[in-house]
């Protein structure tokens, strides 16, 4: 299985337990991996063969920007949701980073992976 990698997606979401998240939002992240066989679109150079990241891209920001959501494995699991709906896509990880967590002690990230599959 080959490898798309989108490392850093940024937007702003509401999502979280607490009221002040909901109703300030901040900042999320999204690094996600395509599992896929790219073999047919460089054997014909041919874009409609693999997988569009750029339009993948866009959507995961949608859905960050979108609905909101209490918890992390939501989000993580609306992500994949997108990601798979792209026939070539076989495979998916998803890493959700909320660096503004409301945490009380110092801390630098607070991340989700999940991994899905078609199977």
């Amino acid at each position: 299985m080959d490898r798309v990698s989108l490392r850093g997606l940024t937007a702003h979401g509401r999502h979280g337990v607490f009221e002040e998240e909901r109703r300030e939002g901040q900042t999320f992240l999204v690094d996600l991996e395509l599992g896929l066989d790219t073999r047919p679109a460089a054997r014909d150079d041919d874009l409609e063969q693999t997988v569009h990241y750029g339009v993948i891209a866009e959507e995961v920001v949608a859905v960050v920007e979108g609905e909101p959501v209490r918890l992390l494995e939501t989000l993580a699991q609306r992500i994949a949701d997108t990601c798979l709906r792209h026939e070539r896509v076989q495979e998916v990880e998803v890493v959700v980073h909320k660096p503004d967590a409301p945490i009380t002690v110092l801390f630098q990230d607070v991340t989700l992976t999940i991994k899905r599959s078609r199977v």
